[in-house]
């Protein structure tokens, strides 16, 4: 019999089991992603030992190497990791509740709606990168998309299949959407915005994660609070009702949750494809447990699919900085063929 451990709040309003299987697995991904943030502050194009990084970090080392460091690549680094776990939560809260495994921000028309109206923005000139405006923007164009894509399946009864199509074509159209103000609009600002919906960590500061980070301080804890819901809903409504969840309400705070991360996520690092849809899968893989825990095992396994392919395109092609979002796809892409694969199955 495996042994497993209580996890309760103060007050007994909720207890969460987690096997040691689990525990022992984020533990390991928690120590590898700590152990690969180090290891990318000391790759780039001025190549640094582990001694002088610390150094670095520690304010002790020269200020050439400490600009270095602390000022373009902690951020970055730092910047990879929350966006990288706010798109793997989204994904998984996605799939949760639409109850297909196919589903993510980025597969029905999330993302696409949140790159469209951050893409407005830059376009027009009302907000730059760093703007406060611009995860504003995003997440009203997510959650517009959302909504769009509820309103037009939900209600009906379609099967998970046809609310995928549904997703897809609203993504398709949101897509045409922003190829056509980048045709209308001038090319320097044609050319940035392009950059940006690839998928860049380039340039990151301080200013974005600090920009980042309160939403997601906010929204992963309500995530995380809310994410045992979804294996009540996926006994179907009239299950979960009797069992006594508040359903609608739960179903509204987990899709709330779900849109914000993937637009704030997008706000700050651009049209980043696939991490929602693979980040899950891949911590269904490592754990068999709750949706609690695969929620904190998504995000870790999202911050090190963002991390790696970062570090990919900053390291890998001297002395060009290649764009995340293009590794992230060549990965993600070859993915969610074999997930077609075995659905057909």
């Amino acid at each position: 019999m495996s042994k497993t451990i209580v996890l309760r709040s103060p007050a007994e309003r909720w207890a969460i089991k987690l096997p040691m299987r689990t525990v022992r697995t984020f533990g390991i991904l928690l120590v590898l992603l700590a152990a690969s943030a180090f290891m990318s502050l000391s790759l780039g194009s001025h190549p640094t030992d582990a001694v002088d990084v610390w150094r670095a970090l520690a304010g002790s080392e020269d200020s050439e190497l400490s600009l270095i460091v602390r000022e373009i690549r902690l951020p970055r680094i730092l910047l990879a990791i929350l966006v990288g776990a706010a798109l793997g939560v989204a994904g998984l809260l996605l799939q949760g509740l639409v109850r297909n495994p196919l589903a993510s921000p980025d597969v029905i028309g999330v993302t696409s709606g949140a790159s469209a109206a951050a893409v407005l923005m830059l376009v027009l000139g009302i907000a730059t990168r760093g703007s406060p405006l611009l995860p504003a923007a995003a997440i009203a164009g997510a959650f517009v998309v959302a909504l769009l894509i509820l309103l037009l399946a939900w209600g009906r009864r379609v099967s998970p299949g046809q609310l995928i199509l549904v997703g897809i074509g609203i993504a398709s159209a949101m897509g045409a959407l922003i190829t056509l103000m980048l045709v209308m609009s001038p090319d320097t600002t044609a050319m940035n915005a392009y950059l940006w919906l690839t998928g860049s960590l380039y340039a990151a500061q301080w200013g974005d994660v600090l920009g980042l980070l309160p939403w997601l301080i906010v929204f992963l804890p309500l995530a995380l609070s809310r994410a045992r819901h979804l294996d009540i809903m996926a006994m179907g409504d009239d299950m979960a009702t009797g069992l006594g969840s508040a359903l609608q309400s739960n179903r509204l705070i987990l899709l709330l949750s779900s849109v914000v991360l993937a637009g704030t996520a997008v706000a700050y690092a651009g049209g980043l494809s696939f991490i929602g849809l693979v980040a899950p899968h891949i911590a269904r893989n490592l754990v068999r447990s709750g949706s609690t825990a695969l929620t904190l095992v998504a995000a870790l396994v999202g911050g090190l699919i963002l991390l790696y392919a970062d570090l990919v395109g900053r390291i890998g092609f001297l002395p060009r900085d290649l764009p995340a979002g293009v590794f992230v796809a060549g990965i993600g892409a070859p993915y969610f063929v074999y997930q077609l694969y075995r659905l057909r199955r």
